[in-house]
């Protein structure tokens, strides 16, 4: 009888420390990207990891990875879908080779600026291309970040489409990010983000195309002496998570998703503001900023946009067009 009771204690102790230690229980988020300490994109996601602890009294943590700590875009991506990572930051050129087309923003000039942009964030369009990329994958498209205007960087000026004919310039390792380079007569050079700076100083590639804070935050300004402003992509990025990191955090999910979609407007609009200063501080720098005509590079562009290997349909394109 004695024995019976101090085994009924020692069971309801440890019944009582574990249901203690999942009531204290963290789950735990690692959220990836390429982007360095210094970006807007990272200074956001570490915001979004402190607000996400304090709204959930600690119940989830979010592990912020910059910089490529693990691993590239592609990595990265795959990395969701077998639970190595559990959020990341992405471009929709990145995630058109699992669902072609949530990738259509990012095709060159089809986005008329950063009004369309907020214009097509908030639009139905969007949340079925998001959806049509849930089904696909089993990941989920939580915001979308404004990424900037990309221009190319170069060592001469570029002014109009045959100066760019032979150019050996590095784009990102993804299908959509050849159109324009080949449209006009440039040698397109795929490469991860983390390669460029040394690529340009050592000149294994002529050229590169990213938007201005990304130059400034990149340091390409350092190695590359002309930025000419072609205007040729408006970029997005979209924070994704995957359905088995959002069904672990439970009732905060609801929590989860509101502090991401704050973040990512919060670098939205530091994004657009640095686009307007940028030109100026450049300049200031010494760096000669050529303003482009690019009407000659639209041209050459617009046919292949409606062509055989896009991965959206001729509705998505004109849906798009009417925002």
């Amino acid at each position: 009888m004695k024995f019976t009771k101090i085994t009924t204690a020692l069971a309801a102790g440890v019944l009582a420390m574990t249901s203690a230690s999942v009531a204290f229980a963290t789950e735990t988020l690692k959220f990836a990207h390429v982007y360095e300490i210094g970006s807007p994109y990272h200074k956001n996601a570490e915001w979004a990891a402190e607000e996400i602890a304090k709204l959930t009294d600690g119940r989830v943590e979010m592990k912020v990875f910059p910089a490529s700590s693990l691993g590239k875009e592609v990595e990265i991506n795959e990395g969701l879908g077998i639970g190595a990572v559990d959020v990341i930051y992405t471009g929709p050129s990145f995630v058109e080779r699992y669902y072609g087309p949530i990738a259509i923003s990012d095709y060159p000039f089809i986005m008329r600026g950063f009004d369309h942009w907020e214009s097509y964030r908030e639009s139905e369009l969007f949340a079925e291309l998001s959806e049509g990329y849930h089904e696909a994958t089993g990941n989920q498209v939580l915001g979308l970040v404004y990424y900037g205007q990309r221009h190319v960087t170069s060592n001469v000026p570029i002014l109009v489409p045959e100066d760019m004919k032979g150019l050996k310039i590095r784009v990102p390792n993804s299908p959509l990010m050849l159109m324009f380079p080949n449209a006009v007569g440039a040698n397109p050079t795929p490469m991860a983000f983390s390669e460029v700076y040394l690529a340009l100083q050592q000149g294994v590639v002529d050229a590169q195309e990213n938007p201005l804070p990304t130059i400034q935050f990149k340091k390409f300004y350092e190695v590359q002496s002309n930025i000419n402003l072609t205007g040729h992509i408006l970029n997005s990025l979209l924070i994704i998570a995957s359905d088995d990191a959002l069904e672990r955090v439970g009732e905060d999910e609801s929590i989860v998703r509101a502090v991401l979609q704050e973040a990512a407007q919060k670098s939205s609009d530091e994004i657009y503001q640095a686009e307007t200063d940028l030109i100026t501080w450049f300049r200031d720098q010494g760096i000669t900023v050529n303003e482009v005509d690019k009407a000659p590079f639209q041209a050459a562009v617009e046919p292949l946009l409606t062509g055989d290997g896009v991965p959206y349909t001729l509705d998505h394109y004109k849906r798009l067009g009417e925002l």
